[in-house]
């Protein structure tokens, strides 16, 4: 019988067999975590869960906002043809 490892996020149970693919996982969701208390903060009538799904989206395409906001807005464009953006690393 063969061993074979996994790695857990701690977040929300989601199993990886490569440590890398959980650690980037992990650190979307620290992000997306991050970005939902900002905006709730900031939009006091916002919905928790809402804030939560933006969060994990803007948390998903970070690269892509990040070359947007330093100067290719068009980019963000090509995200309105997704109906459900995937994550960047994929539990196991």
């Amino acid at each position: 019988m063969a061993v074979i490892p996994m790695w857990q996020c701690d977040r929300d149970g989601s199993m990886f067999a490569d440590k890398k693919a959980a650690e980037e996982y992990d650190r979307q969701l620290e992000l997306a975590a991050n970005l939902s208390s900002l905006l709730e903060k900031h939009f006091s009538t916002l919905d928790e869960e809402l804030a939560e799904n933006i969060g994990l989206l803007l948390a998903r395409h970070k690269d892509t906002l990040s070359k947007a906001f330093k100067g290719k807005p068009e980019l963000v464009l090509e995200l309105l043809g997704e109906t459900r953006p995937e994550p960047s690393a994929e539990p196991a």
